[in-house]
């Protein structure tokens, strides 16, 4: 009752304020939608009604302010409804209009672009913080003199003074977590620069290439309104201009390039999809060829079905993906917008589905559902992709000049980042304390710019035998970002008197799955206290009896909505204690932390993710009735070996995937980077049902041949084969090098290619160092040291002269192949020849790999962004052995 009558209270006085000062939702139509979906929002974060709401009684907030939050609180995700406050979410209104006001292109941004792509205060997924209060103040002084355009530019050269690329996990950090560690991957890149950008008013969002067809990888960048256009940018990647990028060229070959929008949004882009509280906008438009793909889905007797779901998926990382959904109309049809490459269309109703290959030529795509997971049968198909197009250079003088200033910028993060702890430093402190020097550099080193908080967690815990096993459990990032009080929490306050039949110091089991605050992909917070306080009070009988002390509650207490928390950032568990409303995959995260805290082992399994407990073996939980038919099923042995002629060993998530039938579709299990799948032959002990095995081989052109295997697992132990395809096409030479040219390498010597080929081959890239392409290539080329090694041949990495600024050390990159050689490319003047023998017109579309013959002939090249590179070239290494 309380509850509602301060509800009752904040509506009132919003209707009296809107009517003192001018209005932000300006449309009195819109506003008044915005105003429902408000009290929508309400009424379900009722019991952080306090935390959220309280906002509207402070005094001398503004109609503007008030509908402005109005909106925010009316569409925001559910994570941000559990995991924030009022005063958060109005400091996030203050910025956003402070920087309108302040910067002279704020009065050109028209009311629904300022809305959707200003105030704003979430990108994607990442965690929040106050950052574009502290960008503002950073990047006023450095902008406001510019023209909008110019703005632009200059923020991207300011983001790359503080962060550059790297690979990460997948949770996206805070930006202020970025700055402080200065890398981070490309979904964090640009979540950094979109809300830099935002900061100071200029209208931007993260764009997204799901998954690349022609490669195995996504892809985010930034757009930005500029006078009244759209244009995209490199996110902390600056180039002299807007719409210049290395991803230009794999842009043009894209499926799909798409972003979420943040509320009711009537913009003119394509919508992929329109739901109550956000929209997903098709942008491919703005940088491929594109076709329309008509569906038409039918029953087993031709029939149109209506209400069939339908997904547009592509291959990549060894799966179809999904790309695009869509429920059909009356007569069974639905479209998209995609690119002029194959996708694969998979349609399902209730108790059927169905698929069928869609080519770029194909007027119509017909679905027939007529399938059910019934039968063990094989398939091989080939998936092409959109052709390569020509990109537009800029002119040397201005990529010359700008390399200039990005070597400078290089210079300013490193400064920041020499001031991390040192090896020697870290060394000292462990011995000091009598600690292991080994564990305390390693884990202080790779807690970058939060080395200081995990010295002073080191330095509280360094009497406590669990403390190198606990911080062993942690993620990289969480190292990065984790304060060392929240560490410590987690250390002192778990119950261990939960009868589990384990013996409690087995640090296998109870560091990682009962002190551990890992979970899955959740931002660490405290939740241990909290979560044991809170539980004991409600069940303070029955806790630490049965897990359904547990499981029972949380049932009973939070309610599930898998719409809503539509940004996919996990609730923190205490977000979803205090909001009692979450999505699935946070609610099980909750479970975990629940169990946790009292003592009992709980997981995330990895590959199925489900949530688990453990009473003498690992137990799945279920919490929905129809749950319960898929869990703790019986369980077969499934033996998977590697044929004897595959010319390579298949990788997880490269080359081969398992899937499980579940809900109409196959669903990947995940084992990327399991010790149990990283060596032929192994065994898994899978659930017992209805499976495919899928195995590609990409080829040069980025087509992939791919055969499928749908089995039943039954009670019977199964064996399974992994046999790469072959590619269509033939190995042909596709051009000449002199291999008596002359290079000279970093170490001031000179040798000729021939000498470095070994009288084997040479493996040539031309690299740009400070882009992420050439380190996509840099960090492949470890995966296939060992079968280089083996070979024999050359590995050279030149690096053109205007590219090699002076800071560059190529000591930097580890686990390269035995025989690799840096050298500097003077003039450009082997990389002319290589693009001469090619026949190409190549400037800065890097890396430019090829594989040269003991004779000189270019077997293979790849221009551009490619993952996979390395392996590709070991393809073409063996196969000459083969042919020759």
């Amino acid at each position: 009752m309380k509850n509602r009558l301060f509800i009752s209270l904040i509506s009132l006085s919003v209707l009296f304020f809107s009517s003192c000062d001018k209005h932000f939702l300006k449309d009195e139509s819109y506003r008044t939608q915005v105003h429902a979906q408000f009290e929508k929002r309400q009424a379900e974060a009722i019991n952080r009604s306090e935390a959220l709401f309280a906002i509207f009684e402070k005094e001398n907030l503004s109609t503007e302010q008030r509908e402005a939050l109005e909106f925010l609180y009316a569409y925001m995700p559910l994570s941000d409804l559990a995991d924030y406050d009022g005063d958060f979410f109005l400091k996030q209104v203050d910025a956003a209009f402070k920087a309108r006001d302040y910067f002279p292109w704020g009065k050109t941004v028209s009311e629904d672009v300022f809305r959707h792509f200003v105030l704003v205060y979430r990108v994607n997924n990442e965690y929040l913080d106050t950052a574009r209060v502290a960008f503002f103040e950073e990047l006023k002084d450095r902008v406001k003199d510019l023209s909008m355009y110019e703005a632009a530019l200059e923020v991207n050269h300011w983001c790359h003074e503080k962060v550059t690329y790297r690979g990460t996990d997948p949770r996206t950090s805070a930006p202020l977590a970025l700055v402080r560690t200065s890398w981070g991957r490309c979904g964090e890149e640009s979540t950094f620069t979109t809300t830099a950008l935002r900061a100071v008013g200029i209208p931007a969002r993260q764009c997204y290439t799901p998954r690349w067809v022609h490669t195995d990888d996504n892809h985010a960048w930034v757009e930005v309104w500029v006078d009244g256009q759209w244009h995209y940018l490199g996110a902390c990647e600056p180039e002299p201009e807007l719409d210049v990028a290395w991803f230009t060229g794999p842009a043009k070959r894209a499926m799909m390039v798409h972003t979420n929008v943040f509320g009711l949004y009537t913009g003119p882009e394509e919508k992929n999809r329109e739901t109550p509280l956000y929209s997903i906008i098709n942008l491919l438009g703005n940088y491929a060829e594109t076709r329309v793909v008509n569906v038409q889905v039918t029953d087993k007797n031709g029939q149109p079905v209506e209400g069939a779901k339908v997904r547009f998926k592509v291959y990549n990382y060894a799966e179809f993906y999904t790309i695009a959904e869509s429920i059909t109309d009356k007569e069974g049809k639905t479209s998209i917008v995609s690119g002029k490459g194959d996708l694969m269309i998979w349609a399902n109703n209730v108790d059927y589905y169905g698929y069928k290959k869609s080519e770029p030529q194909d007027e119509i795509t017909v679905v027939q559902l007529n399938r059910q997971p019934d039968k063990d049968y094989e398939e091989s198909l080939v998936m092409n992709v959109p052709p390569e197009q020509p990109v537009k250079e800029l002119s040397p003088e201005k990529i010359a000049a700008n390399a200039v200033r990005l070597a400078s910028e290089d210079s300013i993060r490193n400064a920041y980042m020499n001031t991390f702890i040192k090896e020697e430093q870290a060394r000292q402190l462990a011995q000091q304390n009598q600690l292991n020097p080994s564990e305390v550099w390693k884990y202080l080193n790779r807690s970058q710019g939060n080395w200081q908080e995990i010295s002073r967690f080191i330095l509280q815990e360094k009497d406590n035998p669990l403390l190198f096993p606990f911080l062993g459990t942690l993620n990289e990032k969480d190292l990065r970002d984790t304060p060392a009080d929240y560490l410590s929490s987690y250390l002192h306050s778990n119950s261990m008197d939960w009868n589990t039949g384990i013996i409690l110091t087995h640090e296998e089991l109870i560091v990682p799955y009962v002190f551990s605050p890992r979970i899955e992909w959740e931002l660490i917070r405290p939740w241990s206290n909290f979560s044991q306080q809170q539980e004991s009070e409600k069940n303070d009988e029955r806790a630490r009896k049965t897990i359904h002390s547990i499981i029972d509650p949380v049932k009973k207490y939070i309610k599930i909505n898998d719409t809503e928390n539509y940004y996919n950032c996990p609730i923190t568990p205490r977000g979803v204690y205090e909001l009692q409303v979450a999505d699935r995959r946070s609610r099980n995260i909750f479970f975990v932390a629940l169990c946790r805290s009292q003592g009992i082992p709980a997981r995330i399994e990895t590959a199925t993710g489900k949530p688990q407990y453990f009473e003498k073996e690992w137990i799945d939980a279920a919490f929905e009735p129809e749950a319960s038919e898929s869990v703790n099923l019986p369980k077969s042995k499934l033996r998977i070996q590697n044929a004897s002629d595959n010319l390579i060993k298949p990788g997880y998530y490269t080359h081969y995937t398992l899937a499980v039938f579940k809900d109409g579709d196959f669903q990947t299990l995940d084992f990327e980077d399991n010790p149990l799948v990283a060596n032929f032959p192994y065994q898994l002990e899978l659930d017992e049902g209805y499976y495919r095995l899928m195995v590609g081989s990409r080829a040069n052109d980025g087509s992939v041949s791919i055969s499928t295997t749908n089995f039943h697992l039954k009670s019977e132990p199964k064996r399974l084969e992994i046999r790469l395809p072959e590619t269509e096409g033939k190995l042909f030479v596709k051009g000449i090098v002199d291999m008596n040219t002359i290079v000279e390498l970093d170490n001031h010597t000179k040798q000729i290619l021939k000498e470095l080929a070994k009288g084997k081959g040479l493996m040539l890239c031309f690299v740009d160092v400070g882009k992420e392409p050439s380190k996509h290539i840099l960090q492949d080329l470890p995966a296939v040291k060992q079968s280089l090694d083996e070979w024999g041949g050359g590995v050279l990495l030149m690096t053109p002269d205007d590219k090699a600024g002076e800071g560059f050390d190529a000591s930097v990159f580890k686990g390269l192949p035995e025989r690799t050689a840096w050298g500097i490319d003077n003039e450009r003047k082997l990389l002319q020849a290589v693009a001469g023998a090619l026949q190409i017109d190549f400037h800065d579309n890097f890396p430019l790999t090829v594989y040269l013959s003991r004779n000189g002939g270019i077997l293979y090249s790849s221009a551009g962004y490619r993952i996979g590179a390395g392996e590709a070239v070991l393809k073409i290494i063996k196969k000459e052995y083969v042919v020759n």
